[in-house]
């Protein structure tokens, strides 16, 4: 169109000069919507049944071919199955995405929560790790990267899992179940990100080969939910076995606790050919149908790290941000969100604490703290033996305490379980809302209080984790009846921890 006609075009057709300037620009920007991030992962476990190598290389592939990345939750048996195999092409299909981790044996017994079940804190890392470890190092040297996601086999969830998870280099939660979760959106915990109990924004379209509809409209509530409230995030999750199995490959041989020998595993049934082309037919058209609503985007773990940042690690806290959290705990202790950034009960223990100390040895407020994450207690808190509980504390005796306080958090990276205070013990709710009472005065004052109040503190944040019962760990390869009130007392102990994951530059 030449330069004449086009000023023509302008003059006389405004709106179809609106329209050809939107199509110019490339038409209604995704950007313009609020951002709802998709994340299909897939436990990729069977390493019995031979056809379901073909079945993940398939799924890596249909991923491929709709320009999507996913991740690919891999068991550390089955990476050494397909390398025994000779299966590198089914290893370089899934390389095209992310590689996840599964657990070393998945079912194996005994699971994981079985042999935590009474594990303390510390000795329940050191088994996981142990246990643990050599899975990682092979899907490691396997699939060429370092997994960069955990999710749990089954129900069998432990708290412990975390801080080994940690040390091995894997840096986000991702699965589903019950055991802990914030109103079905990405969360933090123990440090880490969890795409976890997500519930109502839990899409999965089921591949019977009539459920095509059913999984559309499943995920456009959670769609329109989403994009009423801003933003957020949609799990959906398969197994590679769902594809070609009639039942899973592990309820066959490790039903209800069986400890069956290698060598009298059994292989599941397996679908008909016809099943099967039903159900990759069906799966194509729901990644079409997801990929077409505008503002969806597919995210790998790795994706959602950068996208649930968390902010409060980058910034520098004044004495009016300090100020604002211990007014935040006097009614009950919980996690906060505050502008664009959320802390944990635990973050707000080791900031103040920080705060005073740094007044005790200067006699001055430090004027910004950044913040160093630690781990909830190892143990509930039970009350001194015979010791009469003050009223107020003399500010010497109270001096001492904080600067015991932040040894320990410095020492052992978890707030103590018990605060000691002359011969008497604060739980760690009454020590910090007692610290917070103390920040104030002398942020108000620019001087010690001669007596600090003793306060009762009222921690809530465990809300969030359920209560233990056979229902919540309901796994067929669980031994019948199974259940652990000892892995739910540390999970409510790691609450300290909790809070919610904002989406970067959002201040829900």
């Amino acid at each position: 169109m030449s330069c004449v006609s086009f000023r023509s075009f302008i003059a006389f057709r405004p709106v179809a000069v609106a329209l050809l300037l939107l199509t110019i620009s490339g038409g209604p920007s995704a950007q313009s919507s609020p951002p709802v991030y998709v994340t299909l992962w897939f436990d990729t476990e069977d390493y019995i049944l031979v056809e379901d190598d073909d079945a993940a290389k398939r799924v890596a592939e249909t991923l491929t071919t709709a320009g999507i990345k996913a991740t690919f939750k891999v068991v550390g048996e089955k990476a050494r199955v397909l390398e025994q195999r000779g299966r590198q092409d089914v290893i370089a299909a899934l390389r095209k995405h992310e590689i996840g981790y599964h657990s070393n044996s998945h079912s194996g017994q005994p699971t994981i929560a079985v042999y935590l079940q009474h594990a303390g804190w510390d000795e329940g890392i050191a088994e996981f790790y142990r246990r643990e470890e050599q899975g990682v190092r092979d899907v490691t040297r396997i699939f060429g990267s370092k997994p960069t996601c955990y999710g749990q086999p089954g129900a069998a969830w432990a708290p412990q899992a975390y801080p080994a998870l940690t040390k091995l280099g894997i840096g986000m939660y991702l699965d589903e179940a019950d055991h802990v979760g914030i109103d079905d959106q990405p969360f933090y915990y123990d440090g880490m990100l969890n795409v976890f109990k997500m519930r109502s924004m839990l899409a999965r379209m089921e591949l019977t080969g009539t459920d095509l509809a059913k999984g559309k409209a499943t995920f456009t509530k959670a769609y329109n939910a989403l994009r009423t409230q801003g933003g957020g995030t949609i799990s959906v999750y398969y197994h590679p076995n769902e594809w070609v199995q009639t039942e899973f490959w592990d309820a066959v041989n490790f039903n209800q606790g069986a400890n069956t020998p290698r060598d009298q595993w059994k292989p599941p049934g397996t679908r008909p050919a016809a099943a099967t082309e039903a159900a990759f037919r069906d799966f194509a058209a729901y990644l079409d149908f997801m990929k077409a609503q505008p503002g969806v985007q597919f995210v790998t773990a790795s994706d959602l790290m950068r996208i649930y940042e968390d902010a409060a690690l980058s910034r520098t806290f004044n004495r009016e941000d300090l100020v604002a959290l211990a007014r935040g705990v006097t009614s009950e202790i919980s996690f906060q969100k505050r502008d664009g950034y959320a802390v944990s009960a635990a973050d707000v223990f080791v900031l103040l604490n920080a705060a005073v100390e740094s007044f005790v040895d200067r006699r001055v407020l430090a004027p910004a703290l950044s913040l160093d994450p630690v781990y909830g207690p190892s143990r509930e808190f039970k009350p001194s033996e015979g010791a009469a509980s003050s009223q107020s504390y003399a500010w010497p005796a109270f001096a001492d305490a904080v600067h015991g306080a932040g040894a320990f958090l410095r020492s052992h990276k978890q707030l103590p379980a018990e605060i000691w205070i002359g011969s008497e013990s604060l739980s760690p709710a009454d020590y910090l809302v007692t610290l917070a009472g103390a920040f104030e005065a002398i942020a108000a004052t620019a001087a010690a209080p001669p007596q600090v109040e003793r306060r009762a503190g009222r921690f809530t944040a465990d809300q969030y984790v359920a209560a233990d019962s056979p229902k919540l760990w309901s796994w067929p390869i669980f031994p019948p009846g199974f259940h652990s009130p000892e892995i739910m007392t540390l999970a409510r102990l790691q609450a300290w921890t909790l809070k919610p994951a904002l989406l970067k530059n959002d201040g829900r």
